[in-house]
């Protein structure tokens, strides 16, 4: 099927082996649909549906900004070559997804639950969305998860310059983080027993806390005025006029406290016996 609309406004539908071609808007103000072993080729092929679950399709490069408006989404071993995934939807969860050009994809998004899936190329992901909940993760793009609030990740791995920036109430367990300037101006971040690599790390953060967690010796100027409670397993290169709180690890390569710390200004730095 192809064109403009050609299941408009269907409900109760199940596809199976169908493939919707060039054309724009394929499965648009629909409900309770079921896709099975399908290919979508065309743009915008789910929008304004409310009820549907999509099994073993792919959705190609055409098929860009596929799912926009919709909600109770249940998706499984899905491939998505097509970017912009994902917009202003509520309900929705993938377990078994690879999606391979993720820029723009998850904004706007509530009540998401994320198992087993990949994501590369997913710049700007996760723009503004909630009450997320992901397990078994790995994620390369820069600038993620930025202004998201109620995040909770489990056996992740992420490669993304400037995540979690902004975002409130996010906690990350048993997780590798690699990139720049990690967690800046977030509110009740937290990691436990996470690897965390990348310079200046969880900086200008309110109520930051690390539990057992490994910094790689790229992690200069580390926390810089946060309020943070930390205990680290490993030594921390360089610290920066943290704000409040402290810090434990096994040892520093640097403690900076200069004229640019902030009131009240006395985080206790201490050393693991």
């Amino acid at each position: 099927m192809g064109g403009e609309r050609p299941l408009f406004a269907s409900h109760n539908l199940r596809l199976v082996n169908v493939t919707i071609t060039a054309g724009e808007s394929g499965i648009k103000c629909c409900s309770d649909i079921e896709a099975d072993n399908c290919r979508f080729e065309g743009k915008y092929p789910f929008w304004h549906v409310d009820g549907f679950k999509i099994k073993n399709c792919i959705f190609t490069p055409g098929a860009r900004a596929a799912l926009w408006y919709s909600r109770d989404l249940e998706m499984t071993d899905t491939v998505v070559d097509a970017p912009k995934m994902f917009r202003e939807m509520e309900s929705l969860r993938l377990e078994r997804v690879r999606l391979n050009d993720a820029l723009e994809t998850f904004w706007h998004c509530s009540k998401v639950k994320l198992e087993d899936v990949e994501v590369q190329h997913g710049d700007y992901l996760f723009m503004h969305s909630r009450d997320i909940k992901i397990r078994n993760y790995v994620q390369q793009g820069n600038y993620s998860f930025q202004y998201c609030k109620n995040v909770e990740i489990h056996r992740a791995r992420i490669d993304s310059r400037d995540a979690f920036w902004e975002t409130e109430n996010v906690t990350v367990y048993d997780s590798e983080i690699d990139g720049e300037f990690l967690g800046w101006h977030s509110r009740n971040l937290k990691f436990v027993r996470c690897r965390i690599s990348g310079i200046q790390p969880l900086c200008y953060c309110d109520g930051l806390v690390l539990e057992d967690c490994t910094l790689d010796a790229s992690c200069n100027l580390a926390f810089e005025d946060s309020s943070v409670r930390a205990t680290i397993s490993s030594t921390v290169t360089s610290i920066k006029n943290p704000r409040e709180g402290s810090i434990t690890s096994k040892g520093y390569g640097e403690i900076i406290f200069d004229e640019n710390l902030r009131k009240p200004g006395n985080c206790k730095v201490l050393v693991k016996q």
